[in-house]
């Protein structure tokens, strides 16, 4: 019997398809496009190849992208119909049972699957790291940080991956709130590997969530061509660099990269770069900065991405789009499609449960905002602060959730609450403009004038080279 390149037994391949399928899973753990054509070639030399299968149905589901995972699921079930459950391996059972679950919308239930593949195979790659992205869809950093440490004392520094394992150790250490030890084994993940992006973007999350916008920004500087191009995640790295310039003070910069990059005439308008385009673009409408024919064209790009319910994540990114354009038709129309979404229950659907408890009291919120209802955002947005990590995402790109209702208040006159917010936020990232810059608002809006301007000079003394 033929084994994977971390010694797992696979069943009925052929040593082509096999070299494909390890050359396939390398891809995927760099996050490269090539992912996709490696694992066609695996099921082009052994077309019932199981695990060749099972890895082109995830990478379909995972996409975020409806119409991808409708083609996957659909896949599927041809590949179903056609292989035996008694020929497989248990190990290539147990990710079929979790393939099912992941078909169903049932993203919690195809992660405790995974959970289980992982107690049992820690040297299986692809369960570990499709696991890492489903504990990332539903937000849970403890799962972000333990699914990888559960398994790393079974690799060892001559594993060709072992400094990925790293990287993606690093990320749910960051989420989880552990930042000295998320910095130390991000960087050593870079040094086994300099193209690891996802250890290159954990260590810049490190960096956003202490507020250290400068070390993040030369860190980027210093390793620019190791993580620019060539990876699924080029987008998104400069989002972050974009986020850097912004607590800098520097939006023009931030706009250069938004033109260029995030939602520019190469973009490839994935919901993964949308997503991204609109955060930037919200976070500058927070500050009276608007963009109007930026959000018309993000709108029209979002528009045939979210007419069916998929990901409560994405719905929030549209309809950020939809407000920034003046075009509250269509952000009306898809939060009562999502109204009528919750109304025939789904058992096991993840995302039903994400939008009836997360998704539609931040989409109402964002359309309150965007006519200038500060009260019905903070009434809608106070109550759930502490729990919108359930449908997804990182603590980086809800901190727009945040961000919003701290502005909320402060405009709706809830002062009260924006001074526990803002002390909040100066507790957690005292090395943050854009914090100090808020207690300054406050303190202005208390009447504290000394206050503010006390703490406007700290946020420009912050912000100097």
């Amino acid at each position: 019997m033929r084994t994977d390149e971390h010694g797992l037994a696979v069943g009925a391949a052929g040593r082509t398809a096999l070299e494909h399928y390890d050359s396939a899973i390398h891809e995927l753990m760099h996050f490269r496009p090539e992912v996709d054509a490696e694992a066609k070639r695996a099921l082009e030399a052994d077309p019932d190849f199981p695990l060749g299968n099972v890895l082109s149905v995830y990478l379909g589901l995972l996409s975020t992208e409806s119409d991808h995972a409708r083609t996957a699921a659909e896949r599927f079930r041809t590949f179903r119909s056609r292989v035996d459950d008694g020929g497989l391996l248990p190990r290539e059972r147990a990710h079929v049972a979790a393939l099912e679950r992941l078909v169903l919308g049932d993203l919690l239930g195809c992660g405790r699957l995974l959970g289980r593949i992982s107690e049992e195979y820690p040297r299986d790659a692809l369960a570990l790291f499709v696991g890492h992205q489903i504990d990332f869809f539903t937000g849970d950093a403890r799962a972000l940080r333990d699914r990888v440490g559960g398994a790393l004392t079974a690799w060892t520094e001559a594993d060709r991956h072992f400094g990925q394992l790293l990287g993606m150790y690093a990320f749910g250490l960051e989420e989880a709130g552990h930042y000295d030890r998320s910095e130390e084994v991000g960087l050593r993940a870079v040094e086994l590997d300099p193209k690891d992006v996802w250890g290159i973007h954990a260590v810049v999350h490190t960096y956003e969530m202490q507020g250290r916008f400068r070390r993040g920004t030369a860190y980027m500087d210093e390793r620019l061509t190791d993580w620019s191009t060539g990876t699924f995640l080029n987008v998104h790295a400069w989002w972050h660099y974009a986020l850097y310039a912004l607590e800098a003070g520097d939006a023009a910069r931030a706009l250069e990269i938004y033109d260029a990059v995030l939602h520019g005439p190469e973009s490839t308008g994935t919901a993964m770069e949308l997503l991204d385009a609109a955060s930037l673009l919200w976070r500058l409408l927070l500050e009276g900065d608007d963009h109007t024919a930026r959000w018309n064209a993000l709108a029209d790009a979002w528009a045939p991405k979210v007419q069916q319910p998929f990901y409560a994540f994405n719905d929030m990114h549209a309809v950020m789009s939809f407000v920034g354009a003046g075009r509250f038709e269509e952000a009306d129309r898809l939060i009562a499609d999502r109204e009528a979404y919750l109304a025939s229950p789904l058992p096991g659907a993840t995302n039903q449960a994400m939008t009836a408890r997360v998704g539609l009291p931040v989409c109402r919120a964002l359309a309150a905002y965007g006519r200038g209802d500060h009260t019905a955002v903070v009434d809608l947005l106070a109550p759930i602060r502490h729990h919108v990590y359930e449908f997804g995402g990182s603590h980086a790109q809800r901190d727009a959730v945040q961000k919003t209702l701290l502005q909320a208040a402060l405009r709706s006159g809830r002062l009260t609450l924006a001074r526990v917010l803002v002390s909040e936020r100066i507790s957690a990232r005292p090395d943050s403009p854009f914090n100090w810059l808020k207690h300054a608002d406050v303190a202005e809006a208390l009447g504290d004038k000394a206050t503010a301007t006390t703490a406007r000079s700290h946020a420009a003394r912050l912000r100097r080279p």
